[in-house]
């Protein structure tokens, strides 16, 4: 999935370790995503379920998401398709933040649809810097 256009970036400040935000970042996405395999089943997400024990390994799965990069304290990057959707996150880690940079295809009326109700609405803008401020409190 190398060709997949740029959505956007978001960034949140942290001071804590790197080891502690990844930590921080493997709880919060077993809690917001890791429960939603429901949801994931209704948009046709493949992969649908979580891997038992998530720690963000390569090949390990959320609703929705795998893992296909991962370097333990900077770099962990997920993909994942449904019906409307292909995209990538990755979660970026440095010594003074904690960056979120998305990716995805939208194919179709149905997918330019998906794509103006999440990313149009804000929606997404909202939950991934939400996401952020979980794991840098958190850490």
């Amino acid at each position: 999935m190398t060709d997949l256009p740029h959505i956007d970036e978001h960034a949140v400040p942290t001071d804590a370790p790197r080891e502690e935000v990844w930590a921080a970042l493997i709880r919060m996405l077993r809690k917001t995503i890791g429960g939603s395999a429901a949801f994931a089943r209704v948009l046709g997400c493949e992969p649908g379920q979580s891997s038992e024990d998530f720690a963000g390994k390569v090949g390990e799965t959320l609703p929705g998401f795998r893992v296909v990069d991962a370097e333990r304290g900077h770099r962990l990057t997920l993909e994942g398709r449904h019906r409307f959707s292909r995209y990538r996150l990755m979660f970026l880690i440095d010594d003074a933040q904690i960056r979120a940079h998305s990716d995805g295809a939208f194919p179709g009326v149905l997918g330019r649809l998906y794509r103006a109700a999440v990313i149009g609405s804000g929606g997404h803008k909202i939950i991934t810097r939400r996401m952020l401020r979980q794991v840098s409190a958190a850490a």
